[in-house]
């Protein structure tokens, strides 16, 4: 294949134009030889490679019209929906705007600050805008050493925080940790919910941060005991050390309140955003400090160029978020989450009653995690027993992503583990989701749990005859 550089045309490139036409083996193909080729194969090992043509609300669309209800909701970032037709016309109204110019001052993030300063707890005053909840967390690290003058950073076990390499180091996981290493030195983990724990990496007051998740996302979905975090907070201001907030999942009234901060009484002294701040539309992120620590960290003309972003605060993703905000204050929403959170909750604590493989129900509003148990892979319906170690193991480790290609190959439900627990489903609709859409999903979970030794042996044949290709 030769690559002609433009001299005559493009004409090996696909166009926009031609990129919309693309057929779904040819979608397939592209992303095996120029994108994530394994990814491709665990997909398809679920059948998770539909090719979607439509998004509105919680609904997406195949090219056969088929209707399928989001229920991963990226993660937490889909808190008003796929598309929201008013986000979608926000975008509208500032495409006339520069959407980067660094040489001025840019009235939409200005007012996207003073709103957000207004609704985070306590006295969080000052927004630094990024990308990404990755990158606002580098931030807020690098802000609390700054501020501070140490270098330690604490974090919990099982927490998430991102994959770049500070809020990996601060990644309470060894599978994405030990690959990389070495990582941010003087990095200290303690179980999550341990005080005790926490004051003995405080007490020798060499940590610049703690950080934390008011609950733990990829951890699969779990809740602080009573009271640990405002203790937590207590301790750390009595060792001079800063506590940074991860909200990048739990914030934008996806657990009940605007910021789950809020339900625990904690005002962190940093707080990280992202996901729904972007209203599903553009990526976005930000972290809100107080102005005493922003001023000893940038409050200087000499310091304050020292931590930036060429694409933090761009008009298009400000104009998304102001839009937001605004949805979720107008529409009530935190109320609503709190409502169908607690009807979902009760509905699915039903069903763990009558079907011991669903384990645990866990989570606070429309963040819930449903554990799932190991199968017994020496039952005898299992044809998982014949085949070969791998689907042993994916059994064994990946139960939550059976159930998740259950629900999405027989019912069009999309759902999807827990990094940090594989055998923990996560469901985190947009917050607009429906009575009904809940109903649907109760009863086609209902359906699994009902017949789930007929899906473990499909599901055994089907990732047996996935691993006899990839032996080819």
């Amino acid at each position: 294949m030769h690559h002609h550089h433009c001299s005559g045309g493009c004409s090996d490139l696909i166009h926009l134009e031609q990129a919309l036409e693309l057929q779904q083996n040819q979608v397939k193909d592209l992303h095996s030889q120029y994108l994530n080729a394994s990814l491709v194969t665990l997909l398809s090992l679920i059948n998770f490679d539909t090719q979607f043509v439509a998004a509105s609300g919680v609904s997406v669309y195949d090219a056969q019209d088929n209707e399928y209800l989001d229920f991963l909701g990226a993660y937490g970032a889909l808190n008003v929906g796929h598309n929201h037709p008013e986000i979608l016309a926000a975008l509208q109204r500032v495409q006339a705007l520069p959407n980067l110019l660094q040489a001025s001052m840019n009235g939409i993030a200005a007012a996207l600050a003073h709103n957000l300063a207004h609704l985070a707890p306590g006295n969080l005053q000052r927004s630094f805008f990024c990308n990404s909840g990755a990158e606002a967390v580098e931030g807020a690290l690098k802000l609390a050493r700054i501020a501070t003058g140490r270098q330690k950073f604490i974090y919990c076990h099982d927490s998430f925080h991102g994959k770049t390499f500070g809020a990996l180091s601060v990644t309470g996981r060894d599978k994405y940790q030990a690959p990389f290493m070495p990582l941010v030195n003087e990095c200290a983990g303690v179980p999550y919910g341990d005080l005790a724990a926490l004051q003995q990496q405080l007490a020798a007051r060499e940590a610049a941060a703690f950080i934390v998740e008011p609950l733990q996302g990829e951890g699969g979905i779990i809740e602080p005991p009573p009271g640990y975090l405002a203790k937590a907070k207590k301790l750390c201001a009595q060792y001079g050390t800063l506590m940074i907030a991860d909200e990048v999942q739990t914030g934008f009234g996806r657990t009940g309140t605007f910021f789950a901060c809020e339900s625990e009484d904690l005002v962190p002294d940093i707080l990280c955003l992202a996901k729904s701040l972007g209203g599903g539309v553009m990526p976005m992120g930000a972290y809100i400090t107080g102005d005493e620590i922003w001023r000893k960290a940038y409050g200087t003309m000499e310091k304050a160029l020292l931590h930036t972003s060429t694409f933090g605060g761009n008009t298009a993703a400000c104009a998304a978020a102001l839009k937001t905000i605004q949805i979720i204050l107008e529409n009530d929403l935190c109320r609503q989450v709190k409502e169908k959170g607690d009807y979902f909750l009760a509905q699915l604590r039903k069903l763990k009653d009558k079907y011991p493989l669903l384990k645990d129900v866990r989570g606070r509003g429309l963040m819930i995690g449903l554990e799932f148990q190991q199968p017994d892979t020496g039952d005898k319906k299992f044809s998982f027993r014949i085949t070969m170690n791998v689907v042993n193991k994916l059994a064994q480790e990946y139960m939550g992503s059976l159930v998740a290609g259950e629900l999405f190959n027989k019912h069009r439900i999309i759902t999807a583990y827990t990094l940090n627990n594989p055998n923990v489903i996560r469901l985190e609709p947009p917050l607009t989701v429906s009575r009904e859409q809940l109903d649907r999903v109760l009863n086609a979970l209902e359906d699994v749990l009902a017949n789930h030794s007929g899906f473990l042996s499909m599901v055994g044949s089907g990732a047996k005859n996935v691993l006899l290709k990839m032996k080819k």
